[in-house]
């Protein structure tokens, strides 16, 4: 934000286990305070809110016609982000929308129509563009430092006890949650399309490993680009004890690979730069869950906070400016149709087209 930007109220709708982020994340940034949170759990709302020193209502449309919010954080589960999200876009609040955009692309369409026409800014949370391995990638991919791009692989390697799904109705569903990929994977679904461009085919098996839950526990897809590279996504949340998050991504004059949004690796041929020296490892980058069972691999509270202030210290400047946040509905809404083509392809046993724009 700008030096002389107005303070802007925030109101987070759910109180469940990422709703602690968000709130950490808005008391570090400047101008940025929470007023209101709510929740349909009986006592969970004000319990929050005693904890944090600001307001619960109970309901939405209460928060909605609070004048002091001026930003919602939709962090309810994924099913109902659009009908959430469509109500407070016509209330005129900005929208921050936990991941994925919703589970199904006809809701996230309703929703980013609802965005447009209200006139509100609308990001989806995939903090980790905001991580420092993930700005430096993609300043590397800006200045052609990879060459041609021919490979990508994304790997969410995690793990979740029973007990995770266990602990409420929705976790595992289709209709509220989806899989390993749609809730965990995402994240380097959204990473993989934004280094690598539009997806136009996948081919998937999916399967159910190590859980009592209706949806994918394993997913792993063979990616087509429209550039003509061809990638890997893998996603499990059957992987014990955990391990860290990897992108990798190979071009014809180097590779860079990324672990838990941090470079561990990059290496370039004849044609480096001398900035860009030949070949490069920092030792302590991958420190953080290099053994597995660490962080969010294996915790799905243990995320650090600085990623989701930066994303959305975005959105408030995007607001001020008068522009699109960097990932913005489109954004998102790209990111779950690789994931809804995943699933078909592991339902049909066929390829996937996608329209890749």
């Amino acid at each position: 934000m700008t030096s002389g930007a107005p303070e802007r109220g925030f109101g987070i709708v759910g109180t469940g286990v990422i709703a602690a982020m968000h709130a950490a994340a808005i008391a570090t940034l400047p101008r940025a305070r929470l007023a209101a949170v709510t929740d349909v759990a009986d006592g969970a709302a004000a319990a929050f809110a005693a904890a944090r020193g600001c307001a619960a209502e109970p309901g939405l449309d209460q928060l909605l016609a609070r004048p002091d919010v001026d930003v919602v954080c939709v962090c309810v589960p994924s099913g109902l982000h659009a009908e959430v999200g469509v109500r407070a876009a016509r209330a005129g609040k900005h929208l921050v929308v936990e991941k994925p955009i919703d589970v199904t692309l006809a809701a996230a369409d309703r929703l980013i129509e609802a965005a447009r026409a209200a006139g509100v800014a609308l990001t989806v949370i995939s903090q980790h563009r905001f991580d420092p391995g993930l700005i430096e990638l993609n300043r590397l991919l800006g200045d052609g430092a990879l060459g041609r791009l021919v490979l990508a692989e994304a790997s969410t390697k995690w793990y979740r006890t029973q007990a995770y799904y266990d602990s409420a109705v929705w976790r595992g569903t289709w209709a509220m949650d989806g899989g390993s990929l749609m809730n965990q994977g995402i994240h380097y679904v959204d990473l993989l399309r934004w280094c690598m461009g539009p997806v136009t085919e996948v081919t998937a098996v999916c399967a159910t490993q190590a859980h009592q839950v209706e949806v994918e526990d394993t997913a792993l897809a063979i990616v087509r680009f429209g550039s003509g590279a061809v990638g890997t996504i893998l996603s499990s949340t059957a992987a014990y004890p955990g391990f860290p998050q990897r992108l990798e991504i190979t071009g014809t004059d180097g590779t860079v690979i990324v672990e838990d949004g941090r470079i561990v690796r990059r290496a370039f041929g004849a044609q480096a730069t001398a900035g860009d020296p030949g070949e490069d490892a920092d030792p302590g980058a991958g420190a953080v869950g290099a053994l597995g069972g660490h962080g969010a691999a294996a915790d799905p509270a243990a995320i650090e906070v600085a990623s989701h202030a930066a994303q959305i210290a975005d959105l408030l400047a995007a607001v001020e400016e008068g522009r699109a946040p960097a990932v913005d509905g489109q954004a998102g809404r790209d990111a779950l149709e690789i994931v809804r083509a995943v699933y078909e392809s592991a339902r049909t046993g066929a390829p996937v087209g996608l329209t890749g724009s």
